[in-house]
């Protein structure tokens, strides 16, 4: 298949970036093409000037149907109104290319009878998505999706792209990026779901199985983490982690599946959220809570954690650079020492890690809140990411001037990514270019047979070899009889539209309804702008210090969101509604009112006879009423006016009063 370059440059067909030398330009359509990708490029360098892309090109093939005919004839209309274009020499270049576009859109949007077949077939909540849901950039639906103050969506790739060109402003509004926001740009999970079972309700719908994925945020939380009468004042330092509530031994490697978690029968899904690394030892997918990496030397590494301790660390979402443990002096009153003092070895955890790299071992991967350099970290908490496979560890020299273990990581989940809006899992990738590697030593690359890895047949990664036995005893399970509680429980699938489940996705996080004008904070959260705006009611931005003594300089008061303690007091000066949320959200509701009266309007003609004989019924109250003379009217008016609209002059309590200053 022939393919043209993107709107970056970027090769579709090899996925590299040509030199200019390699780039040939259509004359027709103006688009730039990889030559080495194509099947007969051009042999001669004059022929490169009146070159034509093998789009352009086609239309003037012999067409063997009337399909073909039809398709050639409309192209060859449009390939004669750009050449009349061109050879109009009273336009200027920009007039040329202005003309040529409106042509161009103006025929993609003529619809054809096989394309009103296709949107027939497409799913009408996957269209209202993809209608409003487009990154302005690549003009397709979005992908990790990025929401600025200004109310704007962007995928993160070219949000990153866009500020990497050294551009601090919107580029729909320009508006002024803040530089926390354009150095740490969040993902807004809540359009990730909502594109993601738009997707699964379009496979679904298209005759295949559809497959069971589960993304919830803890639901049915177990028992949290308690703290003893004598370890009050430490916090949870020395709080006790509490049951396990599954039944794998300490030492398992890979997911959690649903039969061995007797409480939900659900197993451990990806993108659940704990309070804290003890709720996510509970649940097995980390079980030390203070350290990052779980393992034995010999043995393997089950899990790390992400969560910020080392600035060598590098995440990318599907594979990342993972620093080991080590280096730091740690004795006496220094357990929080972050500098590094002498050279990491591959020892201990730091064995471990290597061990499952060589063997080929998935390894469970936690992000945590306190990584905050990521833009795939969760904002508060602790977040399950799935498997990943190591697959190269070597030594360089750190940041800090000492030598360092480092760990390539990459995804390789049957499940989709919290941040991504894939339907299916991971796919075998490339390994990503490692530019340190050049300088790095003691580089260890695993040569034979991975344990865990895909398999063609099936479509997913599957153990090709067996799993490790476990060397340590299961955790007590609910049934004391029972040492292992294993059971499979089918679930029963609610009969909910898509477009209940995405308006439900859709909720405020204060109010729990759907959000009416919603706002994405520059934390990715989502609320109702009303809602957010009354959580605040009566706080001012700043607060005057020192009142009857002495004159202090004004405190700016902190004002966090609801959902996390990230200080918004800067966007709440100005806060704007993220207009294509909501044009999402009025599509869907219009079309479920629809639907509503399509299927029942005997019910809604019933309704509305009702209101209309209650009306009637009022009516002839109010005539069967002894008349009033006026000042009984007026008086009786004002007391209805005053109960349905309050006095708008009724002061409110200022935050020195709520103080008692």
């Amino acid at each position: 298949m022939e393919l043209p370059c993107d709107g970056a440059g970027i090769c579709m067909v090899c996925k590299n970036k040509p030199p200019s030398e390699e780039t040939l330009t259509c004359k027709t359509c103006v688009t730039p093409w990889h030559a080495t990708c194509l099947v007969s490029p051009p042999q001669a360098l004059s022929e490169t000037l009146q070159w034509e892309c093998p789009d352009c090109s086609m239309t003037h093939q012999p067409s063997t149907s009337a399909l073909t005919s039809g398709r050639s004839e409309d192209s060859g209309d449009l390939i004669a109104s750009i050449r009349k274009i061109e050879d109009d020499k009273s336009l200027t270049e920009k007039e040329k290319a202005k003309k040529r576009q409106e042509l161009l859109s103006g025929a993609a949007a003529g619809p054809s009878s096989l394309d009103g077949e296709e949107k027939k077939e497409k799913n009408d909540v996957l269209d209202i998505l993809d209608k409003e849901l487009t990154c302005s950039f690549c003009m397709q639906m979005l992908d990790r999706p990025v929401t600025t103050p200004c109310g704007h969506n962007f995928c993160l790739k070219c949000f990153q792209r866009w500020i990497g060109q050294g551009k601090r402003t919107c580029a729909y509004c320009r508006v002024q990026i803040p530089p926390k926001i354009a150095s740490q740009p969040r993902i807004n999970s809540t359009l990730v779901i909502a594109i993601r079972m738009a997707r699964m309700s379009r496979s679904s719908n298209g005759g295949g199985a559809a497959k069971v994925y589960h993304f919830v945020h803890n639901q049915n939380r177990p028992d949290k983490a308690y703290t003893t009468e004598r370890a009050k004042k430490a916090g949870k330092a020395n709080a006790c982690s509490g049951k396990i509530f599954v039944t794998v031994p300490p030492d398992h490697f890979g997911p959690i599946p649903a039969e061995n978690d007797p409480e939900r029968n659900m197993g451990v899904l990806v993108g659940e959220i704990w309070e804290d690394r003890l709720a996510c030892r509970q649940w097995g997918a980390h079980l030390p809570h203070v350290a990052g990496i779980a393992g034995q030397s010999t043995y393997g590494s089950q899990s790390v954690a992400l969560s910020g301790g080392y600035i060598d660390d590098e995440d990318h979402g599907e594979w990342f650079l993972y620093t080991g443990s080590g280096g730091r002096d740690l004795s006496g009153n220094k357990r929080t020492n972050k500098d590094q003092s002498f050279d990491q070895k591959f020892e201990k955890m730091n064995e471990a890690l290597r061990v499952s790299c060589l063997k080929g071992y998935p390894v469970r991967v936690v992000r945590s809140h306190k990584e905050k350099r990521s833009s795939y970290a969760p904002e508060t908490g602790v977040r399950y990411d799935g498997v990943y496979r190591i697959e190269k560890c070597w030594r360089k020299n750190g940041i800090q001037g000492f030598k360092v273990c480092r760990y390539l990581f990459v995804r390789c989940d049957n499940e989709p990514a919290p941040w991504t809006t894939d339907v299916q899992g991971d796919r075998p990738r490339p390994l990503p270019v490692i530019k340190e590697l050049k300088n790095a030593i003691d580089i260890t690359e695993r040569k034979g047979s991975p344990s865990w890895d895909y398999e063609d047949e099936k479509s997913s990664w599957v153990w090709k070899k067996p799993p490790p036995a476990s060397k340590k005893r299961v955790a007590d399970s609910v049934d004391p009889e029972d040492g292992k509680v294993i059971r499979i429980i089918k679930r029963q699938k609610t009969n909910v539209s898509v477009r209940e489940k995405l308006l439900k996705e859709f909720s405020c996080q204060i109010c729990r309804k759907v959000m009416v004008h919603p706002i994405t904070t520059p934390c990715a959260h989502n609320f109702c702008k009303a809602c957010l705006e009354g959580a605040f009611a009566g706080q001012s931005l700043t607060r005057q210090r020192g009142q009857g003594r002495r004159a202090l300089r004004v405190q700016k008061n902190v004002m966090k969101c609801p959902s996390c303690p990230i200080d918004i007091a800067d966007f709440l000066q100005n806060p704007q509604v993220n207009r294509e949320l909501m044009g999402v959200i009025e599509s869907l509701q219009q079309q479920a009112e629809q639907e509503k009266l399509d299927n029942n309007p005997e019910e809604c003609s019933e309704e509305s006879d009702g209101v209309t004989e209650q009306r009637d019924v009022v009516s002839d109250d109010q005539i069967a009423e002894e008349p009033m003379d006026e000042s009984q009217n007026a008086q009786k008016q004002k007391k209805e006016t005053d109960i349905m609209d309050p006095p708008s002059n009724v002061e409110t309590m200022s935050p020195g009063k709520e103080q008692g200053i």
